[in-house]
């Protein structure tokens, strides 16, 4: 099981990257929303895969705003001609 976590933590940062060269190379702003929340997965993924002393409540916002951040890059595209 671990492997396939740890391959999953892999893909959220190959977003992730893809998300940075979106807002960077692209100059979209909803990369930067994109690259936030697959980084901030990545962290909570983490945290709890290696059992990582982060308080639940501290894991819970960054899962919270990892979620608003994916509403509004998903807003962008949507608002995008």
């Amino acid at each position: 099981m671990n492997a396939l976590q740890n391959i999953s933590i892999l893909l959220e940062l190959a977003v992730s990257i893809l998300g940075l060269l979106i807002w960077l190379q692209k100059k979209k702003s909803y990369g930067a929303f994109i690259f936030l929340t697959f980084l901030l997965y990545m962290v909570y993924d983490a945290c709890k895969l290696w059992s990582l002393a982060i308080p639940e409540f501290i894991l819970s916002i960054i899962f919270a705003v990892a979620s608003l951040s994916i509403l509004l890059a998903v807003w962008k595209l949507y608002k995008t001609d």
